[in-house]
């Protein structure tokens, strides 16, 4: 084996363990206990080490509901039932990726669709807002939220509106190339459960978020599509991004026609008012996931810079911004690692094949990388949920040898990339980042290494 080699086979296992040990340095249940405990029936909730605790006597309500969706919502509810320490009034819903072989039979479990709603998201749907529309003033309500949430936990505002056309209307946002915010603000004029509806569902009843934001902390609304938090977007913004993505004429006729009814410009919006008797609390956020990989990168000795500007870019547009600054950056620090987080876009056009938008950063970049062949750099792109698209892993490495490799394999690189189905490519080449499911959710994150031996 060549030095180059040995070099890049470093920065492949160095950038695995940065993004793996971020993984384990952002449990769920290790944030449960940062944030809240109990003492006796008595919930404690401390929003930071310097400010007061807050008290919340549990034993004063009759019952208590819990409503988990998205794709930290079996490890969230987990963790919440174990620590709950009286149980007797307890039901609820939780829509999570898969129902798990063995759990409570105080809550109902939905196995949620995701990127795309299925049945059993509106099943969850219904029956989450049937035992919010119960719940008064002697009720207490835990909503455990996470992204994925606004495809596993979905119903139209418009009871006619089938199934078919839901996952429609959900695909053809997914396929735009809108950033998730713009996507998120479309779905909140869609839906009977975002955009605040789920927490009005009970407006009696004390009320108590527990996040996992898969987006910029100040932007908290679009996580799930913002179904406990008031919407801060307006008719006329949803107007506005369905203009620009042509979407009312690729929308099925039923969605079209609901749009159309709406009069957007002049509609009133989902709840812009504080929705009383609501607390939220951010268990973990990317912050968290970025702040962690940083740590161990250092560790590594690697001088490390953080750069989210490129957050709900095009992929192309990303991968072309990220590798100038980090050339720009090695001028002065030749083992580096740049980290940046957030989530690219991809504008889809079938036929699509098996890739996500992780593997398609990673291929693009590789074709730059190979302009460089002896350059000892090493990218990697994955999700931290463990899944990136329609593929099975979270993302993929790419360094100076990725097309070179991938042709030898009798890949067609520039093919793979236009189908959208890198996930063949990469699996052959050995260069797929492999978790499966994580039972979290705090977006992707893209480390760029370079040694200095090359």
């Amino acid at each position: 084996m060549s030095a180059s080699q040995i070099v890049l086979d470093q920065l492949h296992a160095d950038a695995s363990a940065i993004f793996c040990h971020a993984l384990k340095a952002n449990n769920v249940s290790t944030a449960f206990d940062r944030h809240i405990r109990f003492e006796g029936k008595t919930l404690i909730h401390q929003p930071s080490p310097a400010a007061e605790p807050v008290f919340i006597p549990l034993e004063q309500y009759k019952r208590v509901l819990i409503i988990a969706f998205g794709k930290a919502a079996l490890t969230m509810s987990n963790a919440l039932l174990d620590r709950l320490p009286h149980k007797p009034h307890l039901r609820g819903v939780c829509s999570a990726p898969e129902v798990p072989p063995r759990h409570t039979w105080r809550l109902r479990y939905y196995a949620g669709g995701h990127p795309l709603p299925n049945i059993e998201s509106l099943k969850a749907a219904r029956e989450a807002l049937h035992l919010l529309k119960r719940a008064h003033t002697e009720a207490f309500v835990f909503f455990l939220v996470s992204g994925g949430g606004s495809a596993m936990l979905e119903l139209p505002l418009d009871s006619t509106i089938s199934l078919e056309d839901t996952i429609a209307f959900h695909e053809t946002l997914i396929a735009s190339g809108a950033p998730i915010s713009e996507i998120n603000t479309v779905r909140k004029y869609f839906s009977a459960v975002k955009g605040g509806r789920l927490a009005l569902a009970a407006p009696e009843a004390e009320k108590f978020s527990l996040v996992l934001a898969d987006v910029p902390l100040r932007d908290l609304s679009t996580v799930a599509s913002s179904p406990t938090l008031p919407n801060q977007s307006t008719p006329q913004e949803c107007q506005d991004i369905l203009d620009r993505y042509h979407l009312l004429e690729k929308f099925p006729k039923a969605v079209r026609e609901f749009f159309e009814g709406l009069d957007l410009p002049h509609a009133t919006p989902p709840s812009t008012a504080p929705i009383p008797h609501n607390r939220l609390v951010t268990l973990l956020s990317n912050v968290d996931l970025v702040d962690a990989a940083r740590d161990h990168a250092q560790s590594l000795g690697y001088h490390t810079v953080i750069d989210n500007a490129c957050d709900d870019w095009d992929y192309r547009d990303a991968s072309a911004y990220l590798l100038r600054r980090f050339r720009e950056l090695r001028r002065e620090h030749p083992r580096l690692c740049l980290l940046s987080s957030g989530e690219v876009t991809v504008t889809l056009h079938p036929p699509i094949g098996c890739g996500g938008r992780n593997q398609q950063f990673a291929l693009a970049t590789a074709f730059e990388l190979a302009k460089s062949p002896d350059e000892s750099v090493a990218i990697l792109s994955a999700g931290s949920d463990g899944v990136d698209g329609n593929s099975p892993v979270a993302g993929a490495i790419a360094d100076p040898t990725t097309i070179s490799r991938a042709r030898a394999y009798n890949f067609d690189p520039e093919a793979s990339l236009a189908r959208f189905d890198t996930c063949p490519l990469f699996t052959s080449l050995g260069d797929t980042i492999v978790t499966g499911p994580t039972g979290n959710n705090l977006r992707d994150l893209r480390i760029l290494l370079a040694s200095d031996n090359g």
